[in-house]
């Protein structure tokens, strides 16, 4: 666990000294979405070689669909009041 902390703190400390450089932050943007989509690729390959997990695809896509509504819904829920507490103007 500390050598996960480690490497983001190492990558946030990288990125504020990089900041300035926005050729250098796009292409590292188009990279770091490349890597992404593969990764979820790969996480694709190894779910459907999961003889578990797709004999119960059915039972597993209703709980996903059921957790996804509510931290989609309490996501909203929290953002709604953090903008009326924080950011809105109050009119008088």
């Amino acid at each position: 666990m500390f050598l996960i902390v480690a490497i983001m703190v190492g990558g946030m400390l990288t990125g504020y000294a990089l900041r300035n450089r926005h050729k250098f932050v796009k292409v590292m943007d188009t990279i770091v979405l490349g890597l992404i989509f593969l990764l979820l690729f790969l996480l694709g390959i190894s779910v459907g070689n999961n003889k578990l997990i797709t004999d119960n695809i059915d039972k597993i896509g209703l709980n996903a669909l059921l957790l996804t509504l509510g931290a989609v819904s309490g996501t909203m829920i929290t953002s709604y009041f953090t903008y009326i507490i924080f950011f809105k103007k109050h009119e008088k």
